[in-house]
């Protein structure tokens, strides 16, 4: 039974915690070799986990697995993701301008381009990567802001079974931390700090690394339902001794609260929100784990996956076994051997050394005296596995020669190498929308940590609608007031290609050249567009109509100022001449026709139906979220 005065979260509740860490670490111990692993064939380190063949010194290393994770890494940089806001109701109209603004601002702040490349090394080498979103107390000189930092899945411990990362029960994030460092920070861990314990897995470091200082820092979230509310508490504690609870706080003044937490070491320094009722309220208001997977291939009973290594590493490691079987036939077949008889008399450092004219020998000297070891040749069937190995990485992957620019099979026409790059690059757009949904999360918990804790106005830097520079001052009263906004998420690629951009100029001066924006051919240009399909089709559609609209008020305009001038009748002099009708000398025009022919102006060369810079363009865009 506890006692009046004990704490919700004491020693005993820590032993508990550390029993149940133990068991979450057991059932991710397969994980956590293969993440291992996985790192080593990425280093082109893999000869260690192949069996030894033979005795041959050679360890010949190829990159075709490499390979396809640059391609793949380079796709996804190309589609670095940007938000918008949609309203789902009227009045939220202004809420979603407002965040669309905000929010890239704030991303740009994280330095969430390199967060994105980063998990994405990591989502093509374990299948899984990991963003954590959390309450930095300490940004912007004590006023706070959101973090958003990359989580290594070797320091996360989920329960075992579970498919979503939500679903479990307790998580435990675990990082190592310098001896010092910690009990500079808390003192209370000063003669406490010993070696033993769990141990935890880690990479395989080019450089030494001494963790025979450290001690495991271990963040423990866990949720409790309230009703229909589910509140999450957080404990960071070393070994026995508790250094932050949400629930211990309901003891503590306010002197206590208004402390800085976090884990004090490297960059992933994960910084606790500060409430006045934490207990009742819990860690965070959105009652979720900080942290959100990014998963390449699911797999069932995991939150994690499995990526292009574990699906290409046993084909890379029968390309390199025959190039080092190859490769060392090549060297035997350029080294000559014999065979001696030992009453030859031949001297044999004379006969190895090819600069010396001269070799001496004792006696006479017989045929069958040295005789040269002969070694045959590979097959050329040995080549062709090879090849088809290799051409098994490629296929597997989704990495083909076109990807890179190259074609085969005498394929020439641009629309063919136009049309193959759309399909290979399918995979790539697949995997970008999971990422995508990821993304979207994150972006939920930042609108959420905004709602929660942006008390205090901060100024920002932002774009305006026409793409100008404007300052605004942001809090989030708009976001508290009343009920909070329903918004969704949309999620394009921030940077287009080159190609796309080309694309893009060639159709505005086409539908330019076409007549599309006469205010004269709103309603013909304005058919020819439903029937179309591109990016920015909405807002050319708004346009044309506009443009439509403008040039019916002016001919409502002529007609009514033709009307008032009727009624004025003739002039009052006899001798002035007859009133003509407004604009009688300007002569009518015939509603032009749209032209049937186009032209793609690109710089000063004019190329009529130019349909290689159109395939090229498709093909650049082949791997572009849609």
């Amino acid at each position: 039974m506890k006692q009046a005065n004990e704490p919700p979260i004491g020693r005993e509740q820590l032993r508990e915690a550390l029993e149940l860490l133990r068991r979450y670490k057991a059932g991710k111990a397969n994980l956590e070799r293969r993440i291992v692993e996985n790192e080593e064939f990425w280093k082109l380190r893999h000869w260690e986990h192949i069996p030894e063949q033979g005795t041959t010194p050679l360890k010949t290393k190829s990159a075709w697995l490499v390979n396809v994770l640059l391609s793949k890494h380079a796709d996804a940089m190309d589609a670095y993701p940007e938000p918008a806001f949609l309203p789902r109701a009227a009045d939220d109209e202004a809420e979603a301008r407002l965040l669309s603004q905000v929010v890239p601002v704030i991303l740009a702040q994280n330095d969430f381009a390199a967060t994105w490349s980063d998990n994405w090394w990591k989502k093509l080498k374990a299948g899984v990567a990991f963003y954590g979103v959390f309450w930095d107390r300490d940004k912007l000189n004590g006023l706070g802001d959101v973090s958003i930092v990359r989580v290594d899945p070797l320091n996360l411990y989920w329960e075992p079974g579970v498919t979503e990362l939500q679903r479990s029960r307790n998580l435990f994030h675990v990082e190592l931390a310098d001896n010092e460092s910690l009990t500079e920070r808390y003192p209370q861990l000063e003669g406490q700090l010993r070696g033993g314990g769990m141990s935890f897995s880690r990479y395989l470091y080019d450089d030494s690394v001494d963790t025979s200082r450290s001690t495991p820092v271990i963040d423990w979230y866990y949720k409790k339902r309230e009703g229909r509310r589910t509140i999450l508490h957080y404990v960071k504690f070393v070994g026995e001794t508790v250094l932050f609870s949400t629930e211990n706080e309901e003891s503590k003044k306010e002197e206590v609260r208004s402390k800085m937490v976090s884990d004090g070491e490297g960059d992933n320094s994960y910084f606790l929100p500060l409430t006045s009722s934490l207990p009742e309220r819990g860690l965070y208001d959105h009652g979720q784990y900080p942290f959100f997977a990014d998963v390449l291939f699911p797999e069932e009973g995991t939150p994690a996956g499995f990526g292009y290594v574990d699906l290409c590493k046993d084909a890379q490691r029968q390309i390199d076994l025959m190039n080092n079987a190859i490769v060392a036939n090549c060297v035997a077949a350029a080294t000559p051997r014999w065979l001696k008889r030992g009453d030859d008399g031949v001297n044999e450092a004379e006969y190895a050394d090819w600069t010396r004219p001269f070799v001496h020998v004792q006696g006479s000297i017989e045929e069958n005296a040295l005789r040269q070891i002969t070694v045959a040749p590979l097959s050329g069937n040995y080549l062709n596995i090879l090849a088809s190995k290799i051409n098994e990485i490629k296929e597997t992957s989704g990495n083909r020669d076109v990807n890179n620019g190259g074609v085969g099979g005498g394929v020439t026409a641009a629309s063919a190498i136009a049309a193959m790059q759309e399909q290979s690059g399918k995979l790539s757009r697949d995997q970008i929308q999971s990422a995508y949904r990821c993304f979207r999360q994150v972006v939920g918990c930042v609108i959420s940590l905004i709602r929660q804790f942006y008390d205090t106005p901060r100024q920002l830097r932002v774009l305006g609608p026409e793409g100008e520079t404007a300052y605004l001052s942001f809090d989030n009263r708009m976001l508290r007031a009343g009920e909070a906004p329903e918004l969704d998420i949309e999620v394009s690629a921030q940077k287009q290609s080159s190609y796309n951009k080309l694309s893009y100029n060639e159709m505005a001066l086409q539908f330019f050249q076409l007549g599309f924006f006469r205010p004269e051919l709103a309603d013909q240009a304005l058919a020819a567009l439903e029937m179309m399909d591109f990016k920015g089709k909405e807002a050319l559609r708004r346009r044309v109509a506009e443009n439509g609209g403008l040039q019916a008020r002016l001919e409502q305009t002529e007609a009514r100022l033709q009307s008032l001038l009727d009624l004025l009748g003739p002039a009052q002099s006899p001798e002035s001449p007859t009133r003509q009708p407004l604009h009688a000398d300007r002569p009518r025009k015939q509603a032009p026709r749209l032209k049937t022919h186009s032209y793609d102006v690109i710089g000063s060369e004019l190329r009529k139906n130019n349909i290689a810079e159109r395939a090229r363009a498709r093909a650049a865009a082949a791997t572009q979220p849609r």
